[in-house]
């Protein structure tokens, strides 16, 4: 058995926590044929390839640090094969920037160009990422505890040769590979089926945890589409799924009740939601009084290691509802720092609620903690002591956090105030 294998064996079984192989927190680099012509590489997401008999096909092809390692597994393992073509299955940037080491080698090697296969959206949302450069940076600054003064966001991209709307199907050597477009997390998902292999290629459509159906930084996602994308795949019969993060899942069984399981947690939190909303609650009700399916999340594959699943709630809202809250104070809002100093002013001083925060914190509430002491900040950006006590809330609450994604903005929150300011990605107000 490959070392893939056995740790895709442990990680069903529950015996290794998905979070050990999470993206965010290891790797497996090195590349390992998990099946007979089918290479499987783990770096910030999968990579696979395979072996047609007439050229290589890969499913994704990693992020920008994993070129030159990917290239070399591939090479270890098929020194001569050209790779003929890849497919991206979306546009975000852990998954395209693998293909130019084997353009390169192409042209070295008088081979023809690999070509690239993706949905229609790609373009777009790589024009979209040229435009909101300096967002981007920042947000992913917050969302991975990236080095602030070093990171910049990616301006070029390797769009694709062939695009599609909805279904297309190319053959390569003895292989058919049929990609299909299934809106979630991303408007340009692309999942794939290799019908001879019964080889199932989900993209970020699975990611051995809760879906990215949520993140609060990152435009649109699709809830109720991507479950109807999931169970389509689960109809499939796949003896094998190799998904987009984490490691593959063997045999038929395991590959219908991971995607049916899935799609039940995603149905459920948009088929509670729009029942709220239709009987007029406000996007607050929503995210506090949808019951969480933890039978769902305590799966060893759907543990909310990445995503938060109130955030998927609010992306629901996002999609149904608009931006507006429910809240009509909110509708045209005075601004916040005025806000701030008033709710200051009306407690009794910057000292009062700075010791009501605290002690909140104390007694294991930090969530309505962090309230405080963020107003506290608002109002009085100049304060160290307004800054030291919101630096310990936001760090002991990020501790609390199973989310990857939470944690690391209520952290990064937390160092700012370290720092003395409200924000070190962005320029927000109080500092």
């Amino acid at each position: 058995m490959s070392k893939i294998r056995e740790v895709a064996e442990r990680m069903w079984s529950g015996e290794t926590a998905a979070a050990e192989a999470h993206p965010v927190h290891a790797r497996y680099p090195e590349g390992d044929e998990i099946l007979d012509g089918v290479l499987f590489y783990k770096g910030l997401a999968t990579a696979n390839t395979i072996d047609t008999g007439d050229g290589l096909v890969m499913l994704d092809t990693g992020a920008i640090n994993d070129a030159k390692p990917l290239h070399d597994a591939v090479r270890a393992w098929r020194a001569d094969a050209p790779l003929a073509a890849a497919v991206f299955s979306h546009h975000h940037v852990d998954h395209i920037f693998g293909v130019g080491a084997f353009e390169e080698e192409a042209e070295e090697r008088r081979w023809p160009r690999p070509v690239v296969y993706g949905h229609e959206g790609l373009g777009p949302n790589f024009d979209r990422y040229k435009k909101t450069q300096g967002w981007n940076a920042a947000i992913n600054i917050r969302q991975f505890a990236l080095p602030i003064e070093r990171f910049r966001w990616f301006n070029e991209y390797r769009y694709p040769d062939v695009t599609y709307g909805e279904r297309m199907t190319f053959r390569r050597g003895a292989l058919t590979f049929e990609l299909h477009h299934g809106r979630g997390e991303t408007d340009d998902a692309t999942w794939t089926w290799v019908p001879e292999r019964r080889l199932l290629f989900p993209g970020d459509l699975f990611i051995w945890a809760a879906p990215n159906a949520g993140n609060p930084q990152k435009v649109q996602r699709f809830a109720g589409e991507w479950a109807a994308a999931l169970r389509e795949m689960a109809s499939l019969d796949a003896d094998a799924l190799l998904p987009g993060h984490g490691m593959p899942i063997f045999g038929a069984d395991r590959v219908r009740i991971a995607l049916t399981d899935t799609a039940d947690l995603l149905d459920t939190l948009e088929s509670q939601t729009l029942a709220l909303m239709n009987a007029g609650a406000t996007l607050d009700r929503v995210l506090h009084e949808v019951q969480m399916p933890q039978h769902l999340l305590g799966k060893p594959y759907l543990r909310p290691i990445y995503d938060h699943p109130q955030f998927i709630l609010r992306n629901i809202w996002r999609l149904y509802g608009g931006w507006y809250d429910g809240e009509p104070d909110n509708l045209l809002p005075a601004p916040r720092a005025e806000q701030a100093r008033e709710w200051v002013t009306l407690a009794g001083g910057l000292d009062r609620v700075l010791g009501r925060a605290a002690a909140l914190a104390a007694e294991g509430n930090a969530r309505l903690a962090c309230h405080l002491v963020e107003f506290a900040v608002i109002a009085e950006p100049g304060s160290a002591e307004a800054h030291r006590t919101r630096a310990t809330i936001y760090a002991a609450r990020a501790q609390d956090e199973e989310s990857s994604m939470s944690r690391n903005i209520l952290n990064h929150a937390a160092l700012a105030s370290a720092r003395g300011k409200r924000d070190l990605a962005g320029a927000y107000e109080g500092g």
